[in-house]
C-alpha cells in the first residue's frame, strides 16, 4: 500500500472530521493539513505540496474548481480527488477535464472514499457509480465503483 500525504479541503467541519477519520483507516495515509476555503487550499497546497488533495466543489472565497485550477500551477504534482454533494454532469466533467483523477459524491463517500484513494494511489481514476453514465465518451475510460 503506497504511502500518501493528504490535504483535506472542506468547509463543513463535521464532514471534514468524517473524511479525516475515514482516511485514517488507511494505514499509509498521513493528513498533512486541512483548509476550509478555496484560497486557504491554494496557499496550503503550495506550502505543503501534498500527494493528494480532497476537494469539495462548494467552498467559500474560491470554489473548489477554481482553487484546483490554481493548484495545478502552484503544486503540479498533487493529485486531486473531488468529494462533493454537487453531481451535475457539467460540474463533474469540468472537474475531470481540469485534471482531477476522481470524483466521489458525498452521499457515497462512506463506500467510495477509500476505494477512490486506492485507485488514485495505484495510478488509476475513480468516479462514483451513477456518474459515469453522465460523462461524455472521452471521459468514459474512467472506471466506476
Amino acid at each position: 500500500m503506497p504511502s500518501i500525504r493528504v490535504l483535506i479541503v472542506e468547509d463543513y467541519e463535521p464532514f471534514r472530521r468524517f473524511l479525516r477519520s475515514t482516511l485514517e483507516q488507511r494505514p499509509a495515509t498521513q493528513i498533512v493539513g486541512e483548509a476550509t476555503d478555496g484560497l486557504e487550499a491554494v496557499q496550503k497546497a503550495e506550502e505543503l505540496q501534498p500527494d493528494l488533495i480532497l476537494f469539495d466543489v462548494g467552498l467559500p472565497k474560491l470554489n473548489g474548481i477554481e482553487a484546483a485550477r490554481q493548484i495545478r500551477t502552484v503544486s503540479p504534482e498533487s493529485k486531486i480527488l473531488f468529494v462533493s454533494q454537487e453531481f451535475s454532469a457539467d460540474v463533474v466533467q469540468e472537474a475531470l477535464r481540469l485534471g482531477a483523477l476522481g470524483y466521489v459524491v458525498k452521499t457515497q463517500a462512506g463506500l467510495d472514499l477509500l476505494a477512490a484513494v486506492e485507485a488514485i494511489c495505484q495510478g488509476g481514476r475513480f468516479v462514483s457509480a451513477g456518474l459515469a453514465g453522465e460523462l461524455p465518451a472521452e471521459l468514459l475510460g474512467i472506471p466506476s465503483s
